[in-house]
């Protein structure tokens, strides 16, 4: 076999390789997402008044006393998709330290000293987690309550109307996706208004 050939044969299977794997492939998996998952293949985008108003895959910050605030974004203050990462701090770093002892005084601030859920003072690995825990939603029932002017206990449904159980009832932990349980709160302020 000469060199051309080997050539020839060579730069074929990259063609078709390249045809395969880089187009075939993509416009194979694409149209499957499409066609039988449409919402998760277009981002799991949630609209309000038929505006986007966000995605249940990204987080957002809620800083309003009458919302559920998510977790911590180590991706910066806008939890910004183009910045996702983690904080790349060890365990037994100084700055990570500080950083969570500055955020447990900011959610101690009013006095409250029950235990505080990990999750509303340490940042996710992408920085853009959009659930919390059930823990860290019970944790915020009382302040939510208190300014949107409910009862504790209707927060406290509104936690169970939307919580998202373990997949396949032991992979995982029960969550609440931030947004979602937010735009609940709306409604119910809505319905109540006369």
């Amino acid at each position: 076999m000469t060199m051309f050939q080997e050539l020839r044969a060579s730069f074929s299977l990259l063609a078709l390789f390249v045809l395969i794997t880089g187009i075939g492939y993509p416009f194979l998996v694409t149209g499957i997402g499409k066609s039988f998952f449409p919402y998760q293949a277009k981002g799991s985008l949630i609209e309000k008044n038929g505006q986007i108003i966000g995605s249940e895959l990204i987080g957002q910050n809620f800083s309003d006393d009458k919302y559920f605030h998510p977790r911590p974004s180590a991706a910066g203050d806008g939890y910004d998709a183009g910045n996702s990462s983690g904080s790349n701090l060890a365990p037994t770093s100084t700055d990570l330290l500080k950083t969570i002892t500055e955020r447990v005084a900011e959610l101690r601030k009013n006095g409250d000293m029950r235990p505080i859920p990990v999750d509303l003072v340490t940042a996710s690995a992408s920085g853009l987690d959009p659930d919390i825990s059930i823990a860290a939603a019970t944790f915020q029932a009382e302040r939510v309550a208190s300014a949107r002017g409910i009862s504790v206990q209707q927060v406290h449904d509104l936690i169970t109307l939307n919580m998202t159980p373990r997949l396949f009832g032991v992979l995982g932990e029960n969550h609440v996706n931030v947004l979602k349980i937010n735009r609940a709160l709306d409604a119910l302020s809505a319905a109540a208004v006369p």
